[in-house]
């Protein structure tokens, strides 16, 4: 499904078996870049715990929102991208130019995401995609400012979706997650994985529109 905005939805994109594939290698890269509470540059702790994969993951702290090569715990280079995920990409975005950012954040219950759009990465031609695991999240997706009229869909476990077009701008959010919806995730709760093309293109470098 792509609406008039660019915003594309691929319900149960991922086949269970690819699904419980690719927890694995978010888990084991946790072991080496822990999930961790971020906090906001006003210093208000965020309900969901973070971690990386990939060259580069978004991190947030009071020096203010950026992307960092290194995990600002342990200080040592995120995970390496799953191929599966850099496969996703090629399929959906650009063949040409990876992603070069994977921000995994793990909803626990009671977890949320208030509205706020992705602006920090150096090129907006690149849409953002995100992959759900776990448990079921009531995404909420806006438009270009806070004040636009929002609507609300769900996001089950393999669900992909791609914020492309106008929608890479939009604001969006994630009102809650429905508990025991899935038993995907140990302890529960949902995992989202977002890859970005964070940094600029390298010269020459011509970026492949999403189709």
């Amino acid at each position: 499904m792509r609406d008039q905005t660019g915003f594309v939805l691929l319900p149960g994109r991922l086949s269970p078996d690819e699904q419980a594939d690719l927890l694995a290698c978010v888990l084991a890269g946790a072991r080496d870049a822990p999930f961790h509470v971020q906090t906001t540059p006003g210093g208000k702790p965020m309900s969901v715990e973070t971690t990386g994969l990939g060259p580069l993951s978004w991190v947030s702290d009071r020096l203010g929102y950026r992307y960092e090569a290194l995990h600002p715990l342990t200080g040592r280079p995120w995970p390496p991208m799953p191929p599966l995920l850099e496969t996703l990409w090629a399929q959906l975005v650009d063949p040409a130019v990876p992603a070069d950012a994977g921000l995994v954040n793990l909803y626990r219950p009671g977890a949320r995401m208030g509205l706020h759009r992705d602006e920090d990465e150096a090129d907006f031609t690149f849409p953002v995609l995100s992959v759900s695991l776990g448990d079921t999240a009531l995404f909420r997706l806006g438009g270009l400012t806070r004040k636009a009229p929002t609507r609300s869909l769900r996001l089950a476990s393999g669900d992909v979706c791609l914020l492309a077009g106008e929608s890479r701008l939009a604001y969006h959010g994630v009102d809650r997650v429905i508990p025991g919806s899935s038993r995907l995730v140990p302890g529960g709760g949902r995992i989202n994985i977002t890859l970005r093309r964070a940094a600029p293109l390298p010269p020459l470098a011509m970026p492949v529109l999403s189709r």
